[in-house]
């Protein structure tokens, strides 16, 4: 039976870095990520080589599944970037952070905007009509809240990954909406944060949309 892979892993940008990824079909049982092999990449444009030298690697420490033997759906592998001689990558933060504890309880709450198309006007702003005030918006429901249909796509996501997601809802901005994410260990709060952010972008790439992550934005009236 083939089975996709889609490895994610963490370029090279600063400040902050962004999210890649590529996918690769294998007909090897996947019981662990143990079993997922290392794969490569060109290092040169994701900020993290040279041209003259641009083979990095990607070294599997995470693997996110359904364990859905009847849809076969894809595995997710969360990747540390290693260099061409087998070390953690400079921009390895990952490889930093020592060893896991699992008696350190971590949680998160992530906010976000979506934005139609690519950092262009903030849903709900991109309708042209009247906006209402700020106030109304905080965990409402109605016809002046956008991009509910994103965020519950990305909650079940979450959940059927097995990723610790604690609830979601309409933040205090039109088009903005925060989520919660707990786990025990400070590593894998980390990993699950990353990929339900992961999981975010997927699925308002399909929709068209995009994400900004930065809870305080200006929108064009």
């Amino acid at each position: 039976m083939k089975i996709k892979l889609e490895y994610v892993w963490l370029d090279g940008y600063k400040p902050e870095p962004n999210l890649r990824s590529k996918v690769r079909i294998t007909d090897k049982e996947i019981n662990g990520v143990e079993d997922v092999p290392e794969w490569g990449f060109d290092g040169s444009s994701t900020k993290q080589a040279e041209g003259y030298s641009s083979d990095c690697y990607l070294k599997p420490v995470r693997i996110y599944t359904t364990h859905n033997s009847v849809t076969n759906d894809t595995i997710y592998v969360l990747c540390e970037v290693m260099d061409s001689r087998g070390d953690a990558h400079e921009t390895n933060d990952r490889a930093k952070l020592g060893d896991e504890d699992s008696g350190f309880w971590v949680g998160f709450e992530q906010e976000y905007f979506i934005r139609v198309g690519h950092k262009k006007e903030i849903i709900g702003f991109h309708t042209g009509g009247m906006i209402d005030p700020q106030g109304t918006y905080y965990c409402g429901v109605g016809g002046h809240i956008f991009g509910r249909d994103i965020t519950e796509q990305h909650l079940d996501m979450c959940l059927a990954y097995g990723i610790g997601i604690e609830g979601t809802n309409a933040e205090v901005a039109l088009g903005q909406w925060e989520y919660q994410v707990f786990a025990k260990g400070k590593i894998k709060a980390a990993d699950d944060l990353w990929m339900s952010r992961y999981f975010l972008y997927k699925i308002a790439e399909r929709h068209q949309y995009s994400i900004e992550l930065h809870p305080k934005q200006e929108a064009r009236l």
